[in-house]
């Protein structure tokens, strides 16, 4: 029971080199691609899954927005797939590393800032500056939506870094009770099974919905600025 709690997220070696980029690319290796003619069920359930997301996506977007479809959804497949690798026992879940995370969010964010710029500079320069300002609050006001703007790539990942190390940290401690609690009290140790069992459906929940939060986000910060 001494083991350290945050043992799970240290990134796994072998033979002394990380194998970080092996663990991210192998939910790539899930999806089966199509190479028949007629498709079966998973790769028929796999297609509606995205165009469904898609189409509530980017329904919201003009003609400009709607060329990052085709990243959006990779986006989403990628985290989602990631973070329910971590859920399966003695795996790594990347989505943990802060690190990783600020490095989905910071390119996608300065993409879509530089897109406003680009196609609706006036427009996006106006968001540093709400209309009917009092002058002397001028100042403090661009101060403000300037953080407020380079905050919004740390938000990103600080919210899938806390939610998927928080639920996973969570069924640590409660299977660590449940096995000390064997040998001591069986049926409280079968209240807490249960009580993991229902956690790690949450879990299944929360992996999905925060691939989804995340993707969303950086869907509106597009559509602010095309």
């Amino acid at each position: 029971m001494n083991e350290n709690l945050f043992a799970s997220f240290i990134t796994p070696t072998v033979m002394g080199l990380p194998i970080a980029i092996l663990i991210i690319m192998f939910p790539s290796m899930l999806f089966p691609a199509p190479l028949r003619l007629v498709n079966n069920r998973l790769i028929s359930l796999q297609h509606w899954l995205i165009q469904l997301t898609s189409k509530q996506m980017m329904t919201i977007h003009n003609h400009k927005g709607q060329t990052w479809s085709l990243m959006l959804m990779s986006l989403i497949m990628f985290i989602g797939t990631t973070n329910l690798l971590g859920l399966l026992p003695h795996s790594f879940t990347p989505t943990t590393q802060l690190s990783m995370n600020l490095g989905m969010a910071i390119p996608l964010w300065a993409g879509t800032v530089v897109t406003g710029f680009r196609n609706k500079t006036k427009a996006s320069l106006a968001h540093f500056l709400p209309q009917g300002t009092p002058t002397p609050l001028i100042p403090m006001l661009v101060i403000i939506e300037t953080i407020s703007l380079f905050i919004q790539p740390v938000a990103l990942a600080v919210r899938l870094t806390a939610n998927i190390t928080a639920g996973h940290l969570l069924m640590h401690l409660i299977g660590g009770a449940t096995l000390a609690l064997m040998s001591i009290n069986m049926p409280t140790a079968l209240i807490t099974f249960i009580v993991l069992i229902l956690l790690t459906i949450l879990e299944f929940a929360v992996a999905m919905i925060q691939a989804y939060v995340f993707t969303l986000l950086v869907s509106l910060y597009l559509h602010d600025n095309t």
